[in-house]
């Protein structure tokens, strides 16, 4: 049964596809217009099931990223010691730094490496000036020898010892030398970085690869000039860089400071006799 105040619908005349009533007295009539349904589910399926689809936009790829922009396992403590990330920031160094530094090498009475280097200790430089040494020491001990021989008419062999005295010599020096400094240091209550004692020795090595140079002059006299001069140059670098530093392990500090000079000149001394004096 239907109200007086309402009347029939007629379906044709409204749009849509909910029936509308007529409208009241009194009242505007509203009218639907055609419906714009999409369907659904939407044609190009979205979310983490569909496998066509691109990544979610709530996807976390936390996992799929290495950690700190590298692919290399990060690993802590002693671990990390025999990693090669452990070893990079002592080579990041550019061609102007190690010049720098080996031109202050030249320079032993200003004493300020160690403070150039403080923030940047390298081992770039000092591994390169050892193998230097080595391949310097080596060439020209076997040039000098081939010629001496070749002057008296003697039959000459290649001795391969003098590369391996020679890479001995220097690697175990620019090692052992400041590790035992190290120990002494931290002894006495002046630790120093284990690096930047290694930095600073392997550099004031870098005075004698000319030192080796100049031995190919044929004059006994010069080459105890030479090998003094290096000697005293390379011993003064390494003491003066040390002295400020170690005026705080107390009164024995100029103990230290002399021992330190004295093994430097004891390197040279060595030097001479076996590397800048040739014989056949």
């Amino acid at each position: 049964m239907m109200s007086s105040n309402y009347t029939a619908i007629d379906s044709q005349n409204v749009s849509g596809s909910v029936p509308a009533a007529a409208d009241p007295p009194g009242q505007v009539a509203v009218k639907f217009t055609e419906s714009n349904l999409q369907t659904f589910p939407p044609s190009s399926s979205q979310g983490k099931i569909s496998g066509a689809s691109g990544p979610p936009r709530d996807a976390d790829d936390s996992f799929s990223k290495p950690v700190s922009g590298s692919d290399e396992p990060q690993q802590s403590g002693w671990f990390r010691a025999f990693t090669i990330a452990a070893y990079k920031p002592y080579f990041d160094v550019d061609t102007s730094d190690v010049l720098e530094r080996i031109k202050d090498s030249l320079l032993p009475f200003t004493g300020s490496f160690s403070e150039k280097t403080a923030d940047k200790p390298d081992l770039y430089g000092p591994f390169w000036i050892c193998s230097t040494l080595v391949f310097v020491a080596a060439s020209i001990g076997t040039f000098i020898t081939y010629i001496a021989h070749k002057l008296q008419n003697k039959e000459w062999n290649y001795d391969i010892n003098l590369v391996t005295w020679s890479a001995g010599l220097f690697y175990g020096y620019s090692t052992i030398v400041p590790l035992c400094l190290f120990l002494v240091l931290k002894y006495f209550s002046a630790p120093s970085g284990l690096v930047q004692l290694l930095c600073l020795y392997g550099y004031s090595l870098f005075v004698f690869i000319p030192a080796l140079c100049l031995s190919l002059v044929p004059w006994e006299i010069m080459r105890w000039v030479v090998a003094g001069v290096a000697g005293f140059m390379s011993a003064t670098f390494v003491a003066l860089n040390l002295k400020h530093h170690i005026a705080s392990a107390g009164e024995r500090w100029f103990l230290i400071v002399a021992a330190i000079f004295l093994l430097q000149l004891a390197l040279a001394l060595v030097l001479r006799v076996y590397l800048f004096n040739v014989t056949v």
